[in-house]
């Protein structure tokens, strides 16, 4: 049941990023300190960022439960 309710969760995000970066299909550039990107449409910094995220919550979902194994 748990991971029915969390493909359902992922869906909804996915659609709501598709939605989005329809809407806003113009180029953007990231700017972090010295150093700036080159320009890629908005729908592919939210689709990187949403995977950044999901492998990063994987990885602390993994730790989190191997230290608390006995």
């Amino acid at each position: 049941m748990d991971k029915v309710i969390l493909a359902g969760i992922t869906a909804v995000w996915v659609v709501g990023m598709a939605i989005v970066s329809v809407q806003n299909a113009t180029p953007v550039s990231l700017k972090f300190l010295a150093f700036e990107s080159v320009e890629v449409p908005v729908g592919v910094v939210l689709s990187l960022c949403a995977a950044g995220g999901m492998v990063l919550t994987g990885m602390a979902i993994a730790i989190g439960q191997r230290s608390n194994a006995p």
